[in-house]
């Protein structure tokens, strides 16, 4: 009794307003044993004598303690004690008098349930356990009844909420939301009065049920549309209300595009709504001379409805929204009100990227007209029309440059001058980077005198405002600008170095102060871009001067604060000089890495936390949060996530560029990017915020085969441990990570990695988890065609729901290549040996090369089996019947690309295969030769299938002439080179040409030589292509037949003279590279 005495005190001074006190009883807290707390904070919760504050405190804890230490604390108690606390918390539940205590207590019996689900006999079932079939009728006729009580506003609100959660737990049950539709009427009118009580909480269960389960609101789609229109007009309502009433409209143009597309006459009712909260804007006078960019108000009306509108525009495509927009935006660029011309043009940045198609047409006349605005006015309409300009610049790139670079670079230049107005000033030079980011080198050369003078001029004039009145944000964008112009321009920008380089330098030598970090930061990155730009022997004299700056901030590092933005500019200036210094750079890397694996290293902190913890915790700190619904959020603290993806980033480049110079840091860096490959997956919540993470994943993946390079050096022992240490993560990475762009890029560097690696790199549980995983993505691929072909039965099918199955399908299409990577790795590592373990997959590979198949299942299906025959030979005939007839056929398929697929494998049959391949080998040399002699057989679509026949065909005769009749294919097949799209194949190709030369061909040279003209510009165009390259060993032999003409005089003369210029420097540089 003393003990719980003496706990209730310490749970008092828990909650002091004494700083002093709360700390020592925080650390007093923290000794006392997990279940020893358990207990307390129970017996306090059914204290009937304790104060209402030490009950909460104490159900608050229990709840945090369950849920931050359960797997320290809970397995480890009795059994009788599990059940005891089980026993105490439904008891309370029941008798508990106090509804806030009472909530609390439900809470913690929820993350109870929660952690128990899966590891113990559970006595917290469901709501309705199994039984909720049995119950159903009951559930829906209780659920109705109570949306209809007309004495109790508060049970019908709570009742549409209880409608609305059953329906989304239950969201895949087709049949269930069909037979609960006549529900929603119900929630659509609690929706309305509650909202009107000042209430939202069941407009934001009708958002869920609009992102969740959409179709469960067909039935009454209209009057959902309606309602929301209603909400979102009406201005009696708070802001927030009636943005949640559009997020309905806006949510449904995402997930149930197709179904909204049907119903164009309301939803065109909802852009005015989006423009009309556009033109939502406060008048301030101090806007255009502020010197602080500040953050987005995303509560505000204005920035909800063009974040609305941008996504409609994505969600329902052009073809609809535009025509709905376009006349309400011209008429709002008319209005005399700077308000509407300011929106009009917002609104015209943000629907680019879902109206790209349709905008690109009329884009003539909308930049004409965005244009005239540079001149407006008033200075946020100008803001708002630079705005436009980089929006543009950056959704119709390249297009947009090439066609009004004239227009565009003037009107910015122009505007760029705006003295008194420096917010627009930067905005300009913003929407300047955005143009010169994506602008053709070629188009911006002939303006860089004019761009660069205009540029110096501002940046001069800017330093002394800075140095006179402390103001920067002009001097930041324009700095941005010049490395932008610099990073496009590359060597072009060399005569304009010294012009900036001094003043660059300046900034970063004297810009210390805390207020202008953003601005050195991007003075560092300007100057490294700089230096990248005019490349090494420019950069040199000031390369010294440079690194010293840049290691005197470095030396500074462990003083700069988590949010400070230089320091993601200085990881990767220090990646830049890397690449601009090379193996110079080596010297650098004991001042840059320790700072640098910091960074990498910054671990999210995460937190589940309910509505008490929040108050403690602000969005300002770095904190976002995920609501969870009834007073608990999960929160995701973001601040110095970007540096680590950064940090990730430049590692890899180091490791790339510096090679075995890198070595030294090798083991530090494998131990911190491999649990970087894990994705964590928890519940939904965490989905969100991991998906941001996805460049540091795909930088851990890049890395590994790039420090097994690195390692080489140490020798085989260290590399295989290194290997060792990351194989599992690779291969269970590959198994577990959901966004298919790092999926990618994890399965590519797992296949680079084994054949770095090669024979016996991997063991018999690796093959093992290996196959299953693969096995799953083929089964996956033909699951989502399944789902795709289901989908295209639908009722809303459309053919913009078509276009979103084809991106799908390419998606799916792109990993079946990485899977077809893989196992060409494997089999050029393993050989035969593999065979037995590829027979999991063969089924499934043959299931690709079906003729009803896609064709791109074809292609790779082939691929694959191209692999087999090429790495796994003589045994591979095994599989003879699965593949050989579909590979002869596909020779005359309509697809290139399963032509090509087909050619490659007659080659390598052919050249590898052996002798039971013979006859296959004579049945398709008519087929090669129908396809390369077939009209349009040299089109952009058929080369490089068509080059593959012709390497084919060489192959056949070169190493398998008993199955070709060579002396009437040999003067065909010459005059059919050279190769110039397919390298790989160009180089078979000139091998044997050099075989038939050496032999003295008659056929090949002709009578008395005559086809060595014919021959000489064949090599010449091949070189000139870069088919051949100086390290290609064919190279050394061809370079020797020329050789042997050049000493006959006449013939040289004579070969020589039927080739233009190029072709002869191509001659002369294959002799000086040989």
């Amino acid at each position: 009794m003393a003990e719980q005495q003496q706990f209730y005190l310490l749970l008092g001074n828990l909650m002091s307003p004494d700083n002093t006190a709360r700390k020592q009883a925080e650390e007093t807290y923290d000794t006392i044993p997990g279940p020893n707390k358990i207990t307390f904070l129970l017996q306090a919760i059914r204290d009937a004598s304790a104060t209402e504050e030490v009950k909460q405190m104490a159900a608050v804890l229990l709840r945090r303690l369950l849920s931050s230490s359960f797997e320290e604390i809970y397995p480890g108690l009795t059994l009788e004690m599990q059940t005891a606390i089980k026993t105490e918390l439904l008891t309370s539940i029941q008798q508990e008098t106090s509804p806030n205590i009472r909530k609390k207590v439900c809470d913690i019996a929820a993350e109870l349930s929660r952690n128990l689900i899966g590891k113990a006999p559970l006595n917290f079932p469901g709501i309705f356990g199994n039984q909720q079939q049995h119950y159903m009728e009951v559930i829906k006729r209780m659920l109705v009844q109570c949306m209809q009580d007309q004495e109790n506003p508060q049970i019908r609100t709570l009742a549409a909420r209880a409608a609305a959660s059953f329906v989304l737990s239950n969201e895949s049950n087709t049949a269930l939301l069909k037979h609960f539709s006549d529900l929603l009427p119900g929630i659509l009118q609690a929706v309305n009065e509650s909202c009107y009580q000042g209430d939202d909480s069941v407009l934001k269960s009708l958002v869920e049920i609009a992102d969740t389960a959409p179709k469960y609101l067909r039935p009454n789609l209209e009057a959902t549309l309606q309602l929301s229109l209603k909400l979102c007009a009406d201005t009696n309502l708070t802001n927030m209300q009636r943005q949640l009433a559009l997020e309905v409209i806006v949510t449904l143009s995402e997930t149930a595009a197709a179904m909204l597309r049907k119903h164009t006459a309301i939803v065109s009712q909802s852009v005015p709504q989006m423009l009309a909260m556009m033109v939502d804007l406060e008048e301030d006078e101090e806007w255009a001379m502020a010197d602080e960019l500040e953050d987005d108000d995303f509560d505000s009306n204005a920035v909800a409805g063009e974040s609305a509108l941008d996504r409609i525009a994505c969600g329902l495509g052009g073809k609809i929204v535009l025509p709905m927009i376009k006349q309400h935006i011209m008429q709002m660029l008319q209005n005399p009100d700077w308000k509407y011309r300011h929106a009009g043009l917002m609104a015209l940045s943000a629907i680019g990227e879902g109206c790209h198609q349709q905008m690109e047409a009329i884009l003539n006349e909308i930049v004409s007209f965005v244009l005239l605005f540079c001149s407006d006015p008033h200075p946020r309409v100008r803001y708002a029309a630079c705005n436009a300009i980089g929006q543009m610049a950056t959704d119709f790139a390249p297009t947009f440059q090439k066609k009004f670079h004239d227009k565009v670079i003037s009107a910015l230049l122009q505007t760029m001058e705006d003295q008194s107005n420096p917010r627009v000033q930067a905005h300009a030079a913003a929407a300047l980077i955005n143009f010169t980011e994506d602008c053709p080198k070629s188009l911006l050369i002939p303006y860089l005198d004019n761009l660069v003078q205009h540029l110096h001029v501002i940046m001069v004039a800017k330093l002394q405002e800075l140095i006179q009145k402390g103001t920067k944000l002009v001097l930041e964008q324009v700095v941005t600008s010049i490395a932008s112009v610099a990073d496009t321009a590359e060597e072009k920008f060399v005569p304009y170095y010294d012009l900036f380089m001094p003043s660059l330098k300046h900034i970063v030598e004297n810009a210390v102060q805390k207020e202008l970090r953003l601005l050195r930061g991007k003075t560092i990155e300007c100057i490294s871009l700089i230096g990248l730009a005019v490349g090494k022997e420019k950069f040199m004299p000031d390369a010294s001067a440079v690194m010293q700056l840049l290691l005197k901030t470095q030396t500074d590092f462990n003083d700069l604060e988590d949010d400070d933005p230089q320091i993601s500019y200085m990881i990767s200036a220090w990646a830049r000089m890397c690449k601009i210094l090379g193996k110079e750079f080596q010297q650098y890397l004991p001042v840059v890495m320790g700072p640098l694996m910091k960074t990498a290293s910054i671990k999210p902190e995460v937190a589940l936390l309910d509505t008490q913890d929040m108050e403690n915790i602000s969005e300002d700190d770095g904190w976002e949060f995920v609501n969870l619904g009834d007073q608990q959020s999960f929160g995701i603290k973001t601040a110095g996530l970007e540096e680590k993806a950064t940090a990730c980033q430049m590692l890899v480049c180091y490791a790339k560029e510096l090679k075995e110079g890198f070595v030294e840091y090798t083991e530090q860096v494998v131990k911190l990017m491999v649990p970087l490959l894990k994705f964590y997956f928890h519940d939904d919540i965490l989905f969100v915020f991991f998906l941001t993470m996805s460049r540091v994943r795909v930088a851990a993946a890049e890395s590994m085969p790039l420090l097994l390079e690195c390692a080489r050096v140490r020798g085989p022992e260290y590399l295989t441990q290194m290997w060792h240490f990351m194989c599992d993560a690779l291969i269970k990475a590959i198994g577990t990570e959901p966004d298919s762009d790092v999926l990618s890029e994890i399965m590519h560097s797992f296949a680079k990695c084994i054949e770095l690696m090669g024979d016996g790199c991997l063991n018999n549980e690796h093959f093992e988890e290996l196959g299953g995983i693969l096995k799953g993505k083929l089964e996956e691929h033909f699951k989502n065609q399944e789902l795709r072909q289901a989908k295209r039965q639908d009722e809303d099918y459309d053919e913009q729901v078509e276009e979103t199955l084809q991106d799908e399908d390419e998606n799916d299409v792109y990993i079946l290549t990485k899977v077809s990577d893989i196992l060409h790795s494997v089999f050029s590592s393993y050989k035969e040996k593999v065979l037995p373990w590829f027979e999991q997959l063969l089924q499934l590979i043959v299931q690709l090369i079906c003729p009803n198949r896609p064709w791109a299942d074809r292609q790779w299906g082939l691929c694959i089996f191209d692999d087999v025959v090429e790495h796994c030979s003589p045994s591979s005939f095994k599989y003879a019947e699965y593949f050989l007839r579909p590979m002869l056929q596909s020779l005359c398929d309509s697809s290139p690309e399963v032509r090509q697929a087909a050619a490659y494998g007659v080659g390598v049959m052919a050249q590898y295969g052996g002798e039971n391949y013979r006859p296959f080998c004579t049945e398709a040399i008519p087929l090669l030769v129908g396809v390369i002699q077939a009209a349009e057989s040299r089109s952009k679509e058929n080369v490089n299938a068509t080059e593959n026949c012709i390497s084919a065909v060489g192959k056949v005769m070169r190493f398998r002439p008993e199955c070709a009749n060579v002396n009437e294919i040999l003067p065909h097949w010459l005059g059919w080179l050279p190769l110039n799209e397919d390298k790989e194949e160009a180089v078979h190709t000139f091998d044997f040409l050099c075989d038939l030369i050496e032999t003295n061909n008659p056929i090949i040279l002709g009578p008395d030589n005559s086809n060595l003209p014919k021959i000489f510009l064949i090599i010449a165009e091949g070189v000139a292509n870069e088919s051949v390259k100086s390290e290609d060993a064919c190279s050394k032999r061809l370079a020797h037949v020329i050789r042997q003409v050049q000493a006959s005089g006449g013939l040289w003369t004579q070969c020589v003279s039927t080739l233009n210029e190029t072709q002869q420097k191509a001659i002369q540089d294959l002799l000086n590279a040989a």
